[in-house]
């Protein structure tokens, strides 16, 4: 079970490893044994975007990444925004991109980041600048791009499929 913080944010008391009676049953969650909080370790939404532009699909690779992997336009919904305007948001900021329009892929699940992904295929134009975020795009035929086994890989898979291609996956990188 993953914790994010050892110490309980209301009293600062050390968090336990605890089980209580929940709706479904008992439950171990960690918990303060001082004051009850609950840290829920509920899964983060993260906003995805298929991004087509000029007819083709851009993927992006991350400057946090050491490998050459390139990836779809992704980021974190802000508080007081609908999932639409933070993935064009994030487009933008990512980008420089304008979106022109959005349609749902479908919510995928990445329990190895305990993260639930919204995913989104987004019609852009303008000129592409990439943020500091990034350090390189591609640009690639719907009919050669390549998904990957795992978290956004799955929606790109998903919106090929409902243009007619068949996905096809590239094997996962090994880790040495």
């Amino acid at each position: 079970m993953t914790q994010h913080f050892n110490f309980c944010p209301q009293c600062a008391t050390p968090l336990a490893l605890l089980t209580q009676l929940e709706d479904s049953g008992e439950k171990a969650r960690w918990r303060c044994p001082a004051c009850d909080y609950t840290h829920w370790n509920n899964p983060t939404p993260v906003l995805a975007a298929v991004v087509e532009y000029q007819g083709q699909i851009l993927l992006a690779r991350n400057a946090a990444w050491s490998g050459p992997l390139f990836a779809l336009i992704t980021g974190f919904m802000e508080a007081g925004e609908t999932p639409q305007d933070g993935i064009a948001r994030e487009i933008k900021e990512e980008t420089s991109l304008d979106t022109h329009a959005l349609d749902l892929i479908g919510v995928y699940d990445f329990q190895r980041m305990n993260q639930i992904i919204i995913a989104y295929h987004a019609v852009c134009s303008g000129n592409v600048q990439l943020s500091p975020e990034l350090v390189e795009y591609r640009l690639y035929p719907p009919d050669k791009v390549k998904c990957w086994p795992a978290g956004t890989g799955y929606a790109l898979a998903d919106w090929l499929k409902s243009r007619g291609y068949a996905p096809e996956f590239m094997d996962w990188p090994k880790k040495d």
